[in-house]
């Protein structure tokens, strides 16, 4: 769990339908946590989530421009160990 900078928080108003408004609540209810520490919390987990998606997309384009040579990491094969006697 990610924290939360308490002296930069910020009331923001926001629409949400009340189906969804009762599954946070009831869920939130369920944790033991306030309805705006649990979407917080959601908040921040669909962050991270983004930034992964984002370093995953440049990691591919990176491969797709220059893409692994045959041969390029055999170098390394006599250092991997792999718990062989």
């Amino acid at each position: 769990m990610m924290k939360v900078m308490t002296n930069m928080i910020k009331t923001v108003q926001m629409t949400i339908d009340e189906t969804l408004l009762e599954q946070v609540d009831s869920t939130s209810d369920r944790l033991g946590i306030s309805r705006s520490a649990f979407i917080r919390e959601a908040l921040q987990q669909a962050m991270e989530r983004i930034r992964v998606a984002e370093l995953e997309r440049k990691h591919a384009a990176g491969y797709a421009r220059k893409p692994v040579e045959p041969g390029e990491f055999d170098v390394w094969e006599a250092e991997q160990a792999w718990g062989q006697p």
